[in-house]
């Protein structure tokens, strides 16, 4: 594809020769001639100065580069948006494998590719264009919307409820029994029945092993166009707030509420009954104990406010320095004491 017509597909303004012709994308350090590449952090422009590539997508504010050069607002959207146009995503004709199994009260919509070795249950309902690559299980009474793409070993439990347009990658559950169990006299524990379903609504994606639990009572929801990472907990009876990021191995305790437009970063783990305010970060191993504020940023275990984190980052590296000053500090009292005890 030439510059000039990829220009104009990313709606970019184009600096440089349009008859350049692009062949691939890559990161700007792999990036060899004919290909595109991006800048968008800072960190990259001695990269991006030196880059091989024939063409780089930057901001309108970036400086001029030895390449051409795409202007977006946004160059790293604009970049995810390039990578469709090389590597469009894999078509699956509609049909019914014939190793996969399907209940007669099961409803699919027009278009579907059920893969091979697919379960269906009884009473489901599934809309148009799914996608079910193989090795997927859908429980009974499980109800699916439009364009719903599910991964080998992905798995629906009973009675969840999915909106469209959602994805599952390989060996996501939704709807797996959440950790209820009551303590009897005798030490063991009586397993609770989980009667909630999970509720997953539009563009809402799941990677891969990820789990999201059904409620013992109620729901555990996830709100549209969340994102939940691999190996990400979800406990029962959760609900996790619209456009928000659940980074790789974070866990939510059961009944955790978290807010709209959140990020939670790798391995944050929140205690249950608690409550993550709206447009709230927090930062990767923390640790949550109680209700975090709308629109702040917490660090740390247990967490607090990042700022105060930071500087209580900086006092623990220099505790041994402090030690030594204190223990100083404590010679040269005890030695005045002696002096004034001996006058």
């Amino acid at each position: 594809m030439r510059l000039g017509e990829l220009a104009r597909q990313l709606d970019c303004t184009l600096e440089g020769d349009p008859e350049i012709e692009i062949t691939g994308v890559a990161g700007i350090e792999e990036a060899g001639p004919g290909e595109l590449t991006f800048l968008s952090n800072p960190r990259y422009r001695p990269a991006a100065r030196r880059t091989r590539a024939a063409a780089v997508i930057v901001s309108p504010e970036e400086a001029p580069l030895p390449t051409a050069l795409l202007r977006a607002t946004d160059p790293y959207l604009t970049f995810a948006r390039a990578l469709e146009l090389f590597h469009p995503p894999s078509r699956y004709e509609p049909g019914v494998h014939p190793t996969a199994v399907i209940a007669p009260s099961a409803r699919i919509g027009a278009g579907a590719h059920i893969g091979p070795y697919c379960f269906v249950d009884e009473d489901v309902v599934i809309g148009r264009n799914a996608v079910l690559h193989s090795f997927v299980v859908i429980y009974r009474g499980a109800q699916i919307g439009d364009d719903f793409f599910a991964h080998s070993h992905a798995v629906v439990r009973e009675g969840c409820r999915l909106g469209d347009r959602v994805i599952l990658q390989n060996g996501a559950i939704v709807g797996s029994d959440g950790f209820g169990f009551a303590r009897q006299a005798d030490g063991t524990w009586y397993k609770m029945r989980q009667t909630g379903p999970a509720i997953l609504e539009d563009d809402v994606e799941i990677q891969a092993n990820a789990c999201v639990d059904r409620a013992t009572v109620g729901e555990t929801r996830i709100r549209r166009g969340t994102k939940i990472d691999n190996l990400v907990q979800v406990g029962h009876a959760s609900e996790v707030g619209a456009n928000t990021l659940l980074c790789a191995q974070v866990g939510l305790a059961g009944s955790t509420v978290v807010g709209a437009n959140c990020i939670l970063a790798g391995q944050v783990g929140a205690a249950g009954h608690l409550e993550i305010g709206e447009g709230a970060i927090l930062t990767a191993q923390s640790g949550i104990h109680s209700d975090v504020p709308a629109r702040t940023t917490y660090s740390g275990y247990p967490a607090i406010e990042n700022a105060r984190w930071l500087r209580s980052v900086a006092v623990f590296n220099r505790l041994p320095e402090l030690q030594k000053a204190v223990r100083t500090l404590q010679q040269e009292l005890s030695k005045l004491q002696q002096r004034i005890a001996e006058r």
